[in-house]
């Protein structure tokens, strides 16, 4: 007879609530050593929220937490981290103006005689770097990294603190396919030597490649919790949204028109080196390529955020200029970045000054409040934004959620060419399937659409092409048809599609 793994965690009949708005109502939750269990479900289901209380960043009105069979009073991120929990969060916590080693050991500096030691540290930070082949040194300032950099120096340095449970909150979401399988061997490490960890994702992919256990959450109460190996994609799509998906990606039947952008020898000096593509009107194309390959750096080049050195932008036909972007928003370019946090959003405004932002509605001199009131509305409808009132912070809304504000500003005012970069990044399955019926529903209105995107089912079920990149060059374009990952993967490595 085999003995059960020891519990690590037991979470027992946990409440929450944020005001007038109950966020969790008696959730039971656990975790064995040497487990990888999956919490999952949709945007503001909670799940983000009960591990911050495991955490210490919120407190639970009911319940307890034990640790090792022990009831612990955790109140601060400090007794978590006494009591070896750590925590990788889905919102960065970097300081950009300080450099990677510095946010390494934020709180946790190596002192010998009252002087800092910098060169153990970046040692240190250099050997943590190393095991998930982050190809960037320790004295990098963060700011000069992209997002999936900064998610290596996140997971590095939860990885760093020799935790006995381990939160990974959407680890993967700004990784290509090499790191998330980099990732998933030292999970498997861990794993191996005792270690708990518990995995928040909405890729139902990783969820059975390397989980043991799933609990799924639904509107703050558990929806029960299943074997990886007794369940399957379906059933815990059901569990999570409380119904049936019938499709994952909508079937793609826009009319593609005629070229509404032209990218001729396109370079910025740095990061974009001699790219060439066009887009049609009524097209998705979506760009594939690893972490620093050039994919985002092209998107900037197009709004104005950056500016090229040699190459031309032309617009149904004609060659334009674009210095910034204001530019870039009069020739009808909508841009949903991918750091939403910090590009996407002004996180203390409300949800509906948030969506109004790029087109504020003006009446003779004033704010038409009717026209943006109606807006805001339709795109809580539309895009099913979890939101009690559009006056709220959306500093309060789930990531997810937040994202879906950060399109909704972009629909005000229908744009001519959108750029969407990791559009569902941090987006549950079901958010994911409303954002898809938005991308296809504009295409058949004939917007031209540039997707930028590190998860390959996604590039392959939502695209009409797929450009890939590799190293600042474009090394090719595949007709999706004709595509699969191992040839999107086979270009991203600089090889080729055959």
């Amino acid at each position: 007879m085999t003995t059960q793994p020891r519990l690590l965690v037991e979470m027992r009949q946990i409440n929450k609530s944020f005001g007038p708005v109950q966020v969790l109502r008696g959730i039971d939750f656990d975790l064995h050593a040497g487990e990888v269990h999956a919490l999952m479900g949709e945007n503001g289901a909670g799940k983000s929220t009960l591990m911050k209380i495991l955490t210490g960043i919120y407190q639970a009105e009911q319940g307890q937490v034990l640790i090792d069979g022990q009831p612990q009073a955790i109140k601060t991120p400090v007794d978590a981290q006494k009591l070896g929990i750590a925590i990788i969060h889905q919102e960065l916590n970097l300081l950009p103006e300080m450099t990677v080693a510095e946010n390494f050991f934020l709180g946790r500096e190596i002192v010998k005689h009252g002087i800092l030691q910098k060169q153990q540290m970046n040692q240190i930070v250099a050997t943590h770097l190393s095991a998930l082949q982050a190809n960037f040194s320790p004295d990098t300032l963060i700011k000069n990294l992209s997002v999936g950099q900064q998610q290596l120096v996140e997971i590095a340095r939860a990885l760093s603190a020799d935790a006995k449970v381990i939160i990974m909150d959407e680890p993967t979401a700004a990784l290509t396919e090499p790191e998330i399988q980099r990732l998933f061997a030292l999970v498997n490490q861990l794993a191996e030597k005792g270690v708990g960890l518990v995995y928040v994702s909405h890729r139902l992919e990783e969820i059975f490649q390397i989980c043991h256990r799933i609990t799924v959450l639904r509107d703050g109460i558990s929806a029960g919790t299943k074997a990886v190996a007794d369940t399957n994609f379906n059933e815990i799509v059901s569990m999570m949204v409380g119904r049936e998906l019938n499709e994952r990606f909508p079937e793609r039947d826009s009319n593609i028109g005629e070229v509404k952008l032209q990218v001729s020898n396109l370079s910025d000096g740095l990061k974009v080196h001699d790219v060439s593509f066009d887009v049609r009107a009524g097209e998705v194309l979506a760009l594939a390529g690893l972490i620093g390959s050039g994919r985002t750096e092209i998107a900037n080049l197009l709004f104005g955020l950056s500016h090229c050195t040699q190459g031309e932008i032309r617009i149904n036909g004609e060659k334009v200029n674009i210095k910034t972007p204001r530019h870039a928003i009069h020739h009808k370019i909508a841009y949903v970045t991918e750091d939403r946090k910090a590009k996407g959003l002004i996180l203390d405004m409300s949800v509906l000054e948030n969506s109004t932002l790029a087109h504020l509605p003006v009446r003779r001199g004033l704010i038409d409040r009717k026209q943006e009131e109606n807006y805001i509305k339709q795109a809580i409808e539309k895009l099913k934004i979890k939101v009690a009132n559009p006056e709220e912070a959306v500093r309060r809304l789930s990531g997810g959620n937040q994202q879906k504000v950060v399109l909704a500003k972009w629909l005000m005012e229908m744009p001519e060419i959108l750029i969407l970069d990791e559009p569902t990044r941090g987006v549950d399955v079901g958010g994911k399937a409303e954002i898809y019926r938005v991308i296809n529903e504009l295409s058949k209105k004939g917007v031209a659409i540039i997707m930028i995107s590190s998860e390959l089912p996604e590039v392959l079920g939502v695209s009409d092409r797929v450009a890939v990149m590799c190293e600042g060059h474009l090394t090719g374009i595949l007709n999706t048809k004709q595509a699969d990952q191992e040839k999107i993967m086979a270009l991203a490595a600089g090889g080729n599609a055959a």
